[in-house]
């Protein structure tokens, strides 16, 4: 079993496509049948269940990748490990974020101090993020929600208030504060389920026993405020967001309502290797959010 056998074979057990496998390893998709047909034969059972041209991943093959996905790993962190001993200012980190927006000045300040480093990014909902640091696709997620799952290991970057913007000459936009009555029959802007704002939202509506009204719904949250700005409804946005798109024409609000905030965390596996490309993001990831996190004054 070679590491390019076993490499191939990840890759197509997470997909359970042979297609789509040989497109993200840009190589022939026949390349990528023999490859398996020859691991299999190698191993003297099958690893996936085929219907046609359908496979999917049997017993054996998830024995196998549970091994396989210990053993790249393994490999992965010696590499970098290895690297850090040779005194390379150097490296890689892979980061996954719900919206890049968040990242764009901090990756910018650590680009600046640590130019020979490496960065990858990966928009991803909670759900995505969680399959990522299992199959150690990305060293880092920034989440607004939490992750669950054993083995991870998450610091608080920052908490923040949630607010509610409303489009400029919208009737609630002269008061300071609204509470979830003034606002239940409202169209909303906001992101597709899985998303924090989403599940932010549903929550506080689940609470009072209602459903909220859903005009406009997506898949990038940054977008979130310029389209209530453009009248097409009104939405939560976190007070961060205020600051870096201020150009966005709408008018923000308290919604008095517990819980309306969000926790910003810096989440990564708790069993690999931390090269130090990776440990000098996670201590300006931390600075860079120390003082961002501050409650609304009014």
């Amino acid at each position: 079993m070679d590491l390019t056998s076993l490499r191939t074979f990840r890759v197509v057990a997470r997909h359970e496509h042979i297609s789509r496998a040989a497109a993200e390893l840009r190589i022939a998709q026949p390349a990528v049948s023999r490859t398996i047909a020859r691991l299999e034969a190698e191993l003297g059972v099958l690893l996936f269940d085929r219907q046609g041209r359908a496979i999917r991943l049997n017993r054996y093959g998830a024995a196998l990748l549970r091994r396989v996905e210990r053993a790249l790993g393994e490999l992965d962190d010696a590499r970098r490990e290895l690297a850090d001993a040779a005194g390379l200012d150097q490296g890689r980190v892979v980061v996954a974020a719900e919206t890049l927006l968040t990242l764009s000045s901090l990756l910018s300040a650590f680009r600046a101090a640590h130019p020979g480093v490496e960065i990858r990014l990966h928009q991803s909902t909670a759900a995505v993020m969680r399959r990522q640091l299992a199959a150690r696709e990305v060293d880092f997620c920034v989440a607004s929600q939490p992750l669950g799952g054993s083995g991870l290991r998450s610091v608080v970057l920052m908490e923040e208030d949630v607010l509610l913007a409303v489009p400029a000459g919208h009737p609630l936009a002269g008061r300071g504060r609204v509470g979830l009555a003034d606002v239940v029959d409202e169209p909303f802007v906001t992101t597709r389920t899985g998303h924090w704002q989403r599940e932010l939202l549903d929550r506080l509506f689940a609470a009072a026993g209602r459903t909220p009204v859903i005009t406009c719904e997506g898949d990038e949250p940054a977008a979130t405020q310029f389209l209530i700005g453009a009248g097409l409804g009104i939405g939560l946005i976190p007070a961060l967001a205020r600051n870096e798109t201020a150009e966005a024409p709408v008018h923000w609000l308290r919604l008095d309502v517990p819980g309306c905030r969000r926790t910003l965390s810096l989440v990564r596996r708790a069993d690999t290797y931390v090269s130090e490309a990776e440990r000098r993001f996670e201590e300006a990831a931390a600075a860079h959010f120390a003082d961002r996190g501050t409650p609304l004054t009014e």
